[in-house]
């Protein structure tokens, strides 16, 4: 797996300005080389993979154009820079990618200079390409700024709200719209390449900007047909048009794996005196790998694989991951419910909707990376009487939250949110871990929320979502495996806000939403086995809270803790506001509260993000120790003094 391959050329390549140095046309081996360092680096780590395969020409070309560092490269989300790694000065650290303490599967600011934005949500690198321009500009600085976005990121209206606002940058900013999905624009070969070549030459700009000027002085009415003409026979054949029309001059399509052709066009478009700029480049994913390429994903996200076969190192078999028991339950309930629908933002598979999907074609929606539009879509379909559910990461859903509070929760619609990806999700790091939606969504009036303990609790929350009519409701679920506990053949409904008691103790209460459950008992044995008599509770219910069995708990206990998968002002913070409201602490109740640190956690693996963050079974038990004011060599005056 780990056999590094034959790489004279790259080997001299440690930093852009020594891919500069290079010969045109030993670029191509560099690509060769270049490609080959990704797969070999991937199959040890695992990773993003297609992504990164499909744009390794690419990255050579705007490295070999372009001033890099000076010249501000931006790649959007940026799983596919590891390319751009490897060539700027971090190839020694690419086997680490995404390991505990190594580098990140994503851009990185405080990782290189060579990064000097970080992505790893989509979508944004037009906008901050622009500012970087903006700011350049105003200062007199040189330099420009390139944005490299996917036309899957197009399917978000943030990049077309940049270009709508990007004509002030003028020739500073570059826009780099890679099409590895076909789209856009059919096969490219020699042809097009050639017309891209033409239409970004000094040749060609200049008695275009000629003719335009000769336009201008026409009559009115001759000047917007000539215009019109010019902008339409240029479109007709460059499908540049709606760029156009958006302030940007358009070139393309180009082949993205013809390096020295990509190279030709980004010169003329560097030197270009009209601006901004919006080069069409089509790519493939997984280019140069045939395991990759024949795959349907195109090896989008990869564990550590065989570089020869291609078969990935695939975990045993366990329990059923959440996402999948999510999906599965949702078909089986619309079976006998028309009224469900499913809606995602790109993601169906990561969610489990491509289970409801496959069951359900025509009730299941995936909208494209358009997590605002989902959400109001989806108060559409609620208020028509439909009961819509909304499938979309935590860490995601963020990105629709005047939505989820304008067009749901004022008007108390009853759409199910279903948030994947809950609480620490390793080696995506702190842009994919879901820390906020319990302090996002708690604090909404007529919000529901809830968190299974486990999968079997899961169904049993997808059905209490579902005939859950009187406002909207959410489901909160972290990455991964469940417990390996029984599903049930019937879902239940719950009642909303009830919690249910685990194990019943007398010294102290352990009060868990969500997964961490498993270590909470885990604390309670360990508590137990020192004398303290421990209850555990499953809360289920953020919003609203069981208050009757809070109270009951708080008011028969000495030390109480709360313990979930989220940051401050989820759980601990509302059962703390109820306690203090109803005066439950001034008796001299010692109450504590356990969450995610005030911190972006570091990728890792989870079980060591959990404990850097103090949500396991040793860190709660300590927790109940410190409130009591005893420790483990202490414990036996405790017993001794209780008789």
């Amino acid at each position: 797996m780990s056999d590094r391959p034959q790489t004279p050329l790259l080997d001299t390549v440690q930093y852009p300005n020594q891919i500069r140095a290079l010969d045109k046309a030993q670029l191509p081996q560099l690509a060769d080389e270049l490609r080959q360092e990704v797969i070999s680096a991937v199959s040890v780590t695992g990773g993003h993979l297609g992504a990164g395969l499909g744009v390794v020409e690419l990255t050579i070309a705007l490295h070999y154009v372009f001033d890099t560092p000076s010249d501000k490269l931006i790649w959007d989300v940026g799983h596919q820079a590891y390319p751009h790694k490897i060539v700027t000065g971090r190839r020694e650290r690419i086997r680490t990618l995404r390991q505990g303490g190594g580098l990140s599967g994503f851009t990185r600011r405080s990782e290189s200079e060579y990064d000097p934005f970080g992505a790893a949500h989509s979508s944004t690198s037009i906008s901050a390409a622009l500012g970087f321009a903006i700011a350049n500009k105003l200062s007199g600085a040189p330099g420009k700024a390139v944005a490299v976005i996917g036309d899957g990121a197009l399917s978000a209206g943030m990049a077309y709200e940049a270009m709508n606002n990007a004509a002030a940058a003028g020739n500073r900013l570059v826009v780099i719209l890679n099409d590895n999905d076909m789209s856009i624009a059919p096969p490219v070969g020699s042809l097009r390449n050639s017309l891209a070549r033409l239409v970004s030459s000094g040749k060609y700009l200049t008695p275009r900007k000629l003719a335009q000027k000769l336009a201008r002085a026409m009559p009115e009415p001759l000047h917007r047909t000539a215009k019109r003409m010019e902008e339409f026979a240029r479109g007709l054949v460059t499908g540049g048009t709606l760029f156009d029309e958006l302030g940007f001059y358009y070139v393309g399509p180009v082949d993205g794996h013809d390096v020295r052709a990509l190279v030709e066009v980004l010169e003329n478009v560097r030197d270009a005196k009209v601006g901004p700029m919006l080069v069409h480049v089509v790519t493939k994913k997984g280019k140069g790998y045939a395991p990759a390429e024949a795959a349907s994903d195109k090896y989008h996200g990869v564990v550590k694989f065989d570089v020869v076969s291609g078969v990935q190192a695939k975990a045993a078999a366990g329990p059923p991951s959440y996402q999948n028991v999510f999906g599965e339950t949702l078909a089986r309930l619309a079976e006998h419910d028309q009224r469900i629908v499913a809606i995602t933002a790109a993601m169906p598979s990561g969610t489990g909707v491509d289970k409801f999907a496959k069951a359900h074609p025509s009730r299941a929606f995936d909208v494209g990376i358009a997590e605002q539009h989902a959400v109001t879509f989806a108060a559409g379909l609620a208020a028509q009487g439909m009961r819509p559910f909304v499938a979309i990461y935590s860490t995601f859903l963020q990105r629709a939250y005047d939505q989820v509070v304008h067009d749901v929760a004022i008007q108390n619609l009853p759409v199910r949110f279903a948030m994947d990806r809950a609480g620490l999700v390793g080696a995506d790091g702190a842009t994919h871990a879901g820390s906020f939606d319990l302090a996002y969504l708690c604090t909404l009036p007529n919000m529901v929320v809830m968190a299974p303990s486990d999968e079997a609790e899961l169904v049993h929350m997808v059905k209490t979502m579902e005939e859950h009519d009187s406002g909207p409701i959410a489901v909160r679920y972290p990455r991964g495996e469940g417990r390996g506990v029984e599903l049930p053949e019937e879902p239940q409904v719950l009642e909303i806000g009830k919690g249910r008691v685990i194990r019943e103790g007398k010294k102290a209460v352990i009060l868990s939403l969500g997964t961490r459950l498993a270590e909470a008992e885990k604390a309670a044995d360990q508590l137990d086995a020192m004398g303290l008599s421990t209850t555990v509770a499953d809360l289920r219910f953020a919003k609203p809270l069981d208050g009757e069995l809070i109270r009951r708990l708080l008011t028969t206990h000495e030390v109480a803790v709360t313990v979930e998968e989220a940051a401050i002002g989820g759980l601990g913070a509302h059962v703390l506001t109820l306690a203090s409201d109803e005066g439950l602490v001034d008796a001299g109740l010692k109450l504590r509260t356990m969450r995610l640190p005030d911190a972006f956690q570091e990728h890792d693996k989870p079980e060591k993000q959990y404990d850097e963050a103090g949500l396991n079974a040793r860190q709660i038990a300590d927790t109940v120790l410190k409130a009591l004011r005893v420790n483990s060599a202490g414990v036996e005056e405790v017993r001794a003094s209780e008789g």
